[in-house]
Order: structure tokens, then C-alpha cells, then sequence
């Protein structure tokens, strides 16, 4: 069991994502993106989530970060932030979204 104060410690926001390219660097099939957080800036992330997603559908889709992570350094790319999504039953990613468009930026609670 995790407390409150532990919860609290992770910043997980919602933001768009305004480009996706494909990450042939990559040890698994992924994706980079670059997404919108608002007052947060611009962050980009790699993403493994080639199964469910084509590239072309990715732009102005809302999606659900974790933002305060330190940058992680994958191949030649820097991820700033981890996009959330649940295991399918075949262990491929289905992103996690918001069920209305909200602002960018706005903060899971």
C-alpha cells in the first residue's frame, strides 16, 4: 500500500500530442511524440504503441502523462515524460484518455 503523500509525489497530466514520427532506434516497435502539456511546455516520449496506433492518427489526440520523471535517454532520443496506457491481452498498449477534451496541461487527481 502506497500513501496519499505518495501519490501526490507523481504529476500525471494530460496533454496533445502535436507530432508522432516512427523511432527506428528503438529495440521495440515505437513511436516519438511530441506533446502539448500547456503551461508545462512541449515534452516528447517514446512509445510503444505501433499495434493499436498508426502514426497519421496521432496528432491532436489527448493522451495521459506521468511529467516528472527525469529524461530518460533511449538509443539517440531523450523521453521527458511517460505516457500512461493498459495492457491489452495481448500485451500491446491502448493509450489512456480523457473522456472529453480538457485543457492541456490539467492535472489527474
Amino acid at each position: 500500500m502506497i500513501t496519499w503523500e505518495d501519490f501526490e509525489k507523481i504529476d500525471i497530466r494530460c496533454g496533445t500530442i502535436t507530432a508522432a514520427r516512427d523511432f527506428p532506434g528503438a529495440r521495440k516497435p515505437a513511436y516519438q511524440l511530441t506533446i502539448d502539456f500547456g503551461p508545462l511546455g512541449i515534452r516528447r516520449s517514446s512509445a510503444q504503441i505501433t499495434h493499436h496506433y498508426k502514426l497519421e492518427d496521432l496528432p491532436g489526440r489527448q493522451v495521459i502523462a506521468v511529467v516528472n520523471f527525469p529524461p530518460k535517454q533511449i538509443a539517440n532520443f531523450f523521453s521527458e515524460c511517460l505516457v500512461l496506457g493498459i495492457y491489452d491481452e495481448e500485451g500491446q498498449v491502448v493509450l489512456l484518455q480523457p473522456g472529453h477534451n480538457v485543457k492541456n496541461g490539467q492535472k489527474v487527481g
